[in-house]
């Protein structure tokens, strides 16, 4: 991280009305998430896959909850314990903290799925979530119920197989089996009713800073599916805001942006002692 660009992103925070934050898996790490970076990386933290080859793409397949429901929610119900054991690191608290003291306001746009904006402490209201939610469920027949919040779903996972163990999340309308309301690979059988009012809000929120200074904070969004840096990168040319990308190995930004190669938390910590107080 170059000290040379530090004063510039806090300066930007310090100035700013309004702030857009990015997220990606990389904002997760410091909490103790893994960001299956690569195959390498995906199979490091779960050698069971590793053993029968199969990548995080090929897992995160809607298939699997037809074809092998125990094998889906071994996956699925690891990671929801997994998100749920796991407390949002400090950087979410300093986001929101500048947040707080913006005149128009935050809203949070994340690729992650953990739900820890929302325990952090942020507005429901003013997140979107582009991938979905695991702390959201849907019926795999789509009976017409509704999406239901998987407050009660609990998952027993035997993680030296990654099978789950009966009885699986079920649909609390016709007693089907559930899966998570995220969006997964070659999935056509999503339920983005959710996440269309996120992006709703979302529309009317850039509306309504329109003529505010604009400081969008991105973290941890990589290349390899670039949803998140894509939409930082529109805002910040058609908002005219000033974009901080945070991101280890990927901080290279459009010009007028400011790249921090470190992590999430590092990166917010560092710029936080910069901005004035009071």
């Amino acid at each position: 991280m170059s000290d040379a660009n530090l004063q510039p992103a806090a300066e930007a925070v310090a100035s700013a009305e309004a702030l857009l934050i990015g997220a990606g898996a990389g904002m997760g790490v410091d909490s103790g998430l893994p960001d299956f970076r690569g195959n390498e990386g995906f199979w490091n933290a779960y050698p069971p896959y590793a053993k029968l080859r199969l990548s995080f793409s090929q897992l995160a397949n809607p298939r699997w909850f037809a074809d092998d429901p125990a094998f889906a929610w071994g996956f699925y119900g690891h990671r929801l314990n997994l998100y749920r054991a796991a407390q949002p690191h400090d950087g979410f608290r300093i986001l929101l903290s500048w947040a707080r003291r913006m005149s128009g306001g935050a809203f949070v746009y994340t690729s992650n799925v953990d739900g820890h904006f929302q325990r952090a402490g942020f507005d429901a209201q003013h997140v979107l979530e582009v991938h979905g939610a695991i702390d959201w469920m849907q019926c795999t027949r789509h009976c017409g119920a509704d999406l239901f919040a998987a407050d009660s779903c609990t998952v027993e996972v035997e993680e030296s197989t990654m099978r789950a163990r009966e009885p699986l999340p079920a649909c609390p309308g016709c007693g089907a089996l559930a899966r998570p309301n995220i969006l997964m690979f070659g999935d056509d059988g999503w339920d983005y009713g959710r996440a269309i009012l996120q992006e709703e809000r979302f529309r009317d929120w850039l509306q309504g800073i329109a003529g505010k200074r604009l400081v969008i904070v991105e973290c941890g969004a990589g290349t390899a599916i670039p949803t998140v840096r894509h939409l930082c990168e529109h805002v910040a040319k058609t908002n005219r805001g000033r974009l901080i990308r945070v991101n280890v190995r990927e901080a290279q930004v459009p010009a007028g942006g400011i790249g921090l190669a470190t992590g999430a938390l590092a990166a917010l910590r560092a710029i936080d002692a910069l901005l004035p107080r009071g």
